[in-house]
């Protein structure tokens, strides 16, 4: 009797929590299931505590018909189904145990032991069934080829074994011409060496201190930056160091400075203008302080002509709103013939009146200004007088751009203007090219077409990746591609000469009902080639117990969402895909021979809750000793933002929550989706249990047929075939892989290798290192 009370207590408490819970879920419009639920644990629960052993009859029917119900809601997905059976099934474990039984007296007669097995037994059948059965993989095979082996491999300048820019050249396409490594033999892949950089991440250093670099090959050494701007120079064979340049940062006050990243440096080739000596061939490195600055390949010597005797150009020259950590350069530059094309990042929806968020290109030998483009003044592109300043707040560019040296034309994917979730106040110029493609005359910075990813963005929807180049054969006619994937999922394939689209794009009507004095765009354009996700609903929800879950339905009843696109709002709005996005600055990778793209789609709901200020100065949203993320100063509303997260931590929305996909660029067509990466890193217990987590960073392409990747939050960089996306390797990584692999060749060892870096990333609280690692096969 003792024990049939005390597993009583249990069953009550249980009841009381989920039907209470049901009864909330309920008058907010939800499932009766909770509450119903509830109600069957509270008869079983009296039934226990009088020792009475229909309880056992009651609570097999009551697992039966939860199952039943489980299996009609979610079918046979084994990550849903488990929070909706896992505590029910503990519940009738410990119900049916032969001293349970024992302690119920009164109707013995009754039975009842063997329902409640068979309940269990059936929970147990239903559970197997769901574990092996597939049910968001999509399977299919890329072609091998759609055209000659060297039709369309870019920028022939650069050698096949080099990646001498972010994308590997400016075309962006992050894919390297090698083919030594293939399917057949990747599994082989082993550590050929590992260099450690020496910055790692220190407490005084903003949460966001990221190793989002990829790093650059030219001829026979490495070059690559750290978060806090020192330049490395690695010999490619042996990783051992040739040189370094500590640029010795103008550090901000913390609680000012959003970001320390830097995602790579740019090399210039020498040629027949090159200055003569050491500066022949040139590393140009923005840094976080606003700076620009110029360094000799060879030797990591400042190269003095560039913008003065120290070669460094102030790119806080001309800008208004002057205040040292609001803007910084956190990508590398493009490099033309004649110039460098500079974007930067501006502090993200803390006021009104940040910086310019201008582009600039200076003359890449003295570093004098020659063109800038200012997105709300687009037609004046002369260099600025001094004296003058530049647009305040203005839409800017903190991603990679790409170049067409035939057409002459920069790609510049571009940002939103502050604040991203209100938008009452923009000008023409700011609604046009905020969240765009802007297509830029590389001599004169003039626009030569704009295509807009997301009207009238409340949702931080910037373009968020470097544009991919490539020609397209379609219908036997070639046409010159541009490839850009968004924050929302979508691939929009455009004619880069025009910016027209290739693959068609239509106009969905979205969500209307911005807060009081704003508007919200009626429609917002969707590609052919998308990864839009499914509308979550009450159904998605997920936790891992019932408990955890029903908080979430709760949470989801509570809060406004109707589809992709619902405005943020002062009751809470949930934002899917979230502006983590399903694509993000690692971009894709494009296959020019098979005219396909390979994508890791990352699905994680978020929430944005605009608070109204009472004026213009005082800190809503963060504390004191923080970035004011969000504040939104002289806007209406701040904004609370972050991920859709249960009561325990977890994301509300059910897993997976990231792919790795396969999709043909002429047709648009996903051809194959794969559940990517585990929760080894994620959960208390280190398991490595294949679940589909979030990641950052981007893949990369080889001729050979591997793709690469090394973003996701578990600790690993995978190795994948292209043609169907099956992963074909693996290997552990010391810390967060939250940066774009590339891959080179080594003449010394006649090898093909694949570097990997290995620092973290602290928005995704992955863990800091400092590792370059070099995978190649054994010698």
């Amino acid at each position: 009797m003792v024990f049939s009370r005390l597993l009583a207590i249990l069953f009550a408490l249980s009841g009381l929590a989920l039907g209470g819970g049901g009864i909330w879920l309920v008058a907010l419009g939800g499932s009766w299931f909770y509450l119903l639920l509830g109600a069957a644990l509270l008869v079983t629960t009296i039934l226990l505590w009088r020792g009475d052993r229909r309880a056992l009859w009651c609570y097999a029917i009551t697992l039966v018909v939860a199952l039943a119900w489980s299996v009609w809601e979610v079918g046979f997905d084994w990550w849903q189904l488990a929070p909706r059976g896992d505590w029910l099934v503990i519940l009738g474990i410990l119900l049916v145990l032969p001293w349970s039984v024992r302690s119920l007296n009164r109707y013995a007669a009754s039975g009842g032991w063997p329902a409640l097995a068979g309940a269990l037994a059936l929970s147990v059948i239903v559970a197997g069934i769901a574990m092996f059965t597939p049910s968001h993989d999509i399977a299919g095979t890329l072609p091998d080829s759609t055209m000659t082996s060297n039709a369309a491999l870019g920028n022939r300048a650069v050698p096949a074994g080099d990646w001498q820019a972010y994308g590997r050249d400016n075309y962006g396409q992050r894919y390297s011409p090698l083919d030594q490594l293939t399917p057949e033999n990747v599994a082989k892949l082993d550590v050929a060496w590992t260099f450690h950089t020496g910055d790692v991440r220190g407490e005084s250093d903003p949460t966001e201190t990221t190793y989002e670099v990829t790093p650059l090959k030219v001829g026979n050494s490495l070059f690559l930056c750290t978060p806090h701007n020192l330049i490395i120079a690695l010999d490619a064979e042996t990783g051992a160091q040739l040189w370094t340049f500590d640029p010795n940062l103008n550090e901000p006050p913390k609680n000012q400075t959003q970001h320390l990243t830097c995602r790579g440096v740019s090399y210039d080739a020498p040629s027949a203008t090159s200055p003569a000596g050491d500066c022949a061939a040139r590393i140009f490195a923005p840094t976080a302080d606003a700076r620009l600055i110029a360094l000799s390949a060879a030797t990591g010597k400042v190269c003095p002509g560039f913008g003065g005797d120290d070669g460094t150009v102030d790119l806080w020259q001309n800008m208004p709103n002057v205040k040292p950590g609001s803007y910084y350069s956190t990508s590398p530059p493009v490099i033309t013939d004649r110039v460098i094309v500079v974007g930067g990042a501006v502090n993200d929806n803390v006021s009104t009146s940040e910086t310019s968020g201008v582009i600039r290109a200076f003359d890449k030998f003295t570093g004098d200004l020659v063109w800038n483009w200012d997105s709300l003044n687009p037609d004046q592109t002369a260099p600025l007088p001094a004296g003058q300043t530049y647009s305040v707040n203005s839409p800017n560019s903190w991603s990679v751009s790409s170049y067409d040296p035939a057409l002459h034309l920069i790609y510049v994917p571009m940002g939103n203007q502050p604040p991203d979730q209100y938008g009452a106040n923009r000008s023409p110029a700011a609604e046009k090219y905020s969240s765009s493609i802007v297509a830029l005359n590389a001599d004169t910075g003039a626009v030569a077409w704009v295509f807009q990813g997301t009207h009238h963005d409340l949702w931080d929807m910037d373009v968020p990746a470097q544009p991919s180049l490539v020609d397209l054969t379609i219908a036997g006619v070639t046409v010159p591609a541009l490839v850009a994937p968004t924050k929302q999922g979508e691939i929009f394939v455009l004619n880069r000469q025009t910016g027209e689209p290739i693959l068609p794009v239509t106009e969905e009507a979205v969500p209307q009902g911005a807060v009081a004095g704003d508007t919200t765009a009626p429609t917002q354009p969707k590609s052919a080639l998308s990864f839009k996700p499914e509308p979550l609903t009450e159904a998605s929800m997920w936790g891992i117990t019932p408990f955890d879950q029903l908080a979430c339905r709760i949470a989801f009843r509570s809060l406004r969402y109707e589809g992709r696109f619902t405005p943020p709002s002062e009751q809470g709005s949930i934002v899917y895909p979230g502006n983590f996005g399903a694509f993000n600055w690692g971009a894709v990778a494009v296959d020019p021979v098979r005219q396909a793209v390979f994508a890791m789609p990352v699905y994680l709901a978020f929430t944005s809750t605009l608070i109204p200020r009472d004026n213009a100065e005082e800190r809503v949203v963060t504390s004191p000793d923080s970035p004011p993320f969000n504040e939104n100063y002289g806007a209406p509303y701040a904004a609370k933002m972050g991920a859709f997260l249960s009561p325990l931590g977890l994301p509300c929305q059910a897993p997976p929550w990231g792919y790795v996909a396969g999709a043909d660029l002429r047709t648009g067509d996903i051809v194959y989706r794969h559940v990517n990466g585990t929760i080894q890193d994620l959960s208390p217990v280190p398991l490595p249990i294949k679940m589909g987590v979030p990641g950052i960073g981007g893949p990369i392409i080889t001729r050979g047929g591997v793709a690469f990747l090394s973003g996701t939050l578990d600790y690993y960089v995978r190795a994948y075939d292209v043609t169907n996306g099956n992963q074909l390797w693996q290997a552990r990584l010391p810390a967060g892989g939250q940066a774009t692999p590339m891959s080179y060749w080594s003449d010394a060892s006649q090898r093909q290798f694949v570097l990997v870096v290995a620092g973290g990333h602290g928005s995704t609280g992955t863990e800091a290192g400092d590792s370059i690692i070099a995978y190649a096969l054994p010698k």
